[in-house]
């Protein structure tokens, strides 16, 4: 049930009542068809969850070879079994295709907002779904988006995208923002037990959107606009990035004083209140983090506003794979007393997050460049990436093939670089045959591995 509606949005009856009402009824009975646009690690979810409530569900995605493996009944994200697919697939109530927004009663849109070259939002994708569901708008359809971006994006890029066709927003059809929460590989946090927000550019969507979402997720949250929705997001991820780098900036800060932050951490994490625990790392990685604040700085700039403390998280963060580089180098030097150069040494984990075959924005991908620039020979080790795929901010790294972590793959390296710690990595291996092994996790530390060859960056 959704929790009380501000009181802004009463009385929250507009446009046609009786359309309202029976599209409500129809969401909360789950007899209405709904279409998820993007079938990635927020759509993919999302589309399972739907299906699992009750609801007729279409899975549509720009990429065909996605609907075709998806259609198998085979998963594209690891996290994903394949049985959940195909499960969602014996119901009947499943089905993925290219076409067919027309006959959804609501239509949810999770697709990338990434940054573009300068840092500025890249609502290319946004854009072209919006397109994409205009050219078959009908009356009586509830639009929602998802996916991440400025406030404002929801009411002022897309509300009139769909106008154009000459339906009216609010009246014929209906718009909100539910903005995604999922945290890929959590398997404590599925989809449906997230509470989820919800926004809507006119009440009587909001009230749509909540009816929907109400029967899907475990708890919904009103507020007063889909911009406040936009906001409640970017101000999630924000509060993320900047704790982060409050932790990284203490590393360095205690490392100076010969304290261990980590120790420091779950110490402090034992008080029940006015604190919980951020860890450092070697940079930010991810589809959240390190794009979301420069979402909202973006939009500060354009009203006149500072963004000083957003602004100095971010140098904060993105200084991090070279406070790694630093001390990677100063240990080689230290315990070899050589350089980058004609080194080879091991990136261990490339994923952005533990247990997650995830690259986007990895450090361990700009670390490997990094070395490879100072002349370094690279390899890396991760069970979740046996090959780097083509990636568009890293060409030159595709096709690389990693090594396994046995024992005579191991031979021959000068270091070993812990980036991301997944499960099974066998670090004591590592640990007993890697001459240095700089961790940037705290990984060793937990499993108690130490000696003079294992430094923390």
């Amino acid at each position: 049930m959704p929790d009380t509606l501000p009181p802004s949005l009463l009385p929250f009856q507009v446009g046609p009542p009786v359309q309202v009402e029976a599209l409500a009824a129809r969401f909360r009975s789950r007899q209405a068809r709904v279409a998820v646009i993007g079938l990635g690690y927020v759509g993919l979810p999302l589309t399972l969850a739907l299906v699992e409530a009750g609801f007729q569900t279409l899975g549509v995605d720009a990429d065909p070879a996605r609907l075709a493996q998806l259609g198998a009944g085979r998963s594209p994200l690891r996290q994903i079994p394949a049985e959940a697919i195909r499960g969602a697939l014996a119901t009947g109530r499943l089905r993925f295709a290219a076409e067919g927004l027309a006959e959804a009663d609501a239509v949810l849109v999770c697709v990338p907002t990434p940054l573009g070259p300068h840092r500025e939002p890249d609502l290319s994708a946004v854009e072209a779904a919006t397109c994409r569901i205009a050219a078959t708008l009908r009356p009586g359809q509830l639009i929602v988006l998802e996916s991440t971006s400025y406030p404002g994006t929801t009411r002022l890029v897309m509300r009139p995208i769909l106008e154009e066709t000459g339906l009216r927003c609010g009246q014929d059809f209906f718009l909100a923002h539910a903005p995604e929460r999922e945290d890929p590989g959590n398997a404590q946090h599925p989809t449906a037990s997230i509470p989820r927000v919800i926004g809507g550019t006119d009440p009587a969507s909001l009230e749509l959107a909540l009816a929907l979402y109400g029967a899907v997720v475990s708890r919904t949250v009103p507020v007063a606009s889909a911009d406040v929705a936009e906001a409640v997001k970017l101000t999630e991820n924000t509060f993320r990035a900047v704790n982060i780098a409050l932790m990284n900036e203490l590393k360095l800060v205690f490392d100076a004083m010969g304290i261990d932050v980590w120790e420091v951490i779950e110490a402090a994490r034992t008080k029940p209140f006015g604190y919980m625990p951020f860890f450092p790392g070697p940079g930010l990685g991810g589809h959240c983090i390190p794009i979301d604040p420069h979402y909202l700085a973006w939009q500060a700039r354009a009203h006149g506003v500072a963004t000083r403390f957003i602004d100095l998280a971010s140098e904060i963060n993105a200084a991090m794979p070279r406070h790694v580089l630093d001390r990677l180098a100063e240990a080689l030097d230290r315990q070899q007393g050589r350089g980058f150069r004609g080194s080879r040494i091991l990136v261990i984990g490339l994923g952005y997050k533990r247990n997650l075959e995830d690259l986007r924005h990895s450090p361990a991908l700009q670390l490997m460049e990094m070395l490879e620039s100072r002349g370094a020979e690279i390899r890396h080790l991760d069970p979740l990436v046996p090959v780097i795929p083509p990636l568009a901010e890293h060409p030159g790294l595709a096709g690389r093939h990693g090594i396994t972590g046995a024992a005579e793959s191991l031979a021959g390296f000068q270091a070993g670089l812990i980036v991301t710690d997944h499960d099974g990595v066998d670090y004591r291996a590592l640990a007993a045959t890697l001459p240095l092994l700089v961790d940037t996790r705290n990984v060793c530390a937990r499993l108690g591995l130490a000696g003079p060859h294992i430094v923390r960056a």
